[in-house]
């Protein structure tokens, strides 16, 4: 199974919590079933990326990392790679390449636990691309050590309850993880 098949079959089994996640499943499900390169970065003007949101073993802390090109707080993700496998599979690469951590210390959950559209307008020449982003969630072992990666200006755990700006929808992904995982 190709990795573009995986994320077809991986969106269109997944059951969305609410109207507004199945409105996004939709439109990822259609995205790609009318873009044969809807995973790639070639895809203009939208096209999928995964990423994954990381707590602390105790549900009190989240690791973020501040992004390099856009100077702002956010879980690790990004776009699939040749190698890639599976959706999935592309998340936690992400968060293992990003976060640092070794992926012994990082217990991953492989179902999408949320969806979201953002325009990057730095992601492509020809313009502002919209990221249609599947999320993961994982739970950073006791003692996992995180390490700031090139594509990081930093990488920090901050306590849930003193965050620091995100999106909205940030916010509620990381109480799923932490609902979910701990």
């Amino acid at each position: 199974m190709s990795l573009h098949d995986d994320a077809l079959a991986t969106l269109s089994s997944w059951t969305a919590p609410d109207a507004d996640q199945e409105t996004l499943r939709r439109r990822m499900v259609a995205h790609l079933e009318t873009t044969p390169d809807g995973m790639w970065r070639s895809s203009y003007p939208d096209h999928l990326t995964a990423g994954t949101l990381v707590v602390d073993d105790a549900g009190e802390r989240v690791l973020l990392n501040l992004h390099r090109k856009a100077q702002r707080w956010f879980a690790f993700g990004g776009h699939a790679e040749q190698q890639d496998a599976t959706l999935a599979g592309v998340a936690l690469r992400e968060a293992l390449e990003e976060s640092g951590i070794a992926a012994s210390d990082l217990h991953f959950h492989d179902r999408p636990l949320q969806l979201d559209v953002h325009l990057v307008p730095f992601c492509d020449p020809r313009g502002g691309v919209s990221h249609l982003d599947v999320r993961y969630g994982a739970r950073a072992a006791r003692g996992a050590q995180e390490v700031v990666s090139e594509e990081s200006l930093d990488v920090r755990w901050w306590p849930i309850d003193a965050l620091p700006e995100l999106e909205p929808s940030m916010v509620v992904l990381v109480h799923r993880v932490r609902d979910l995982l701990c």
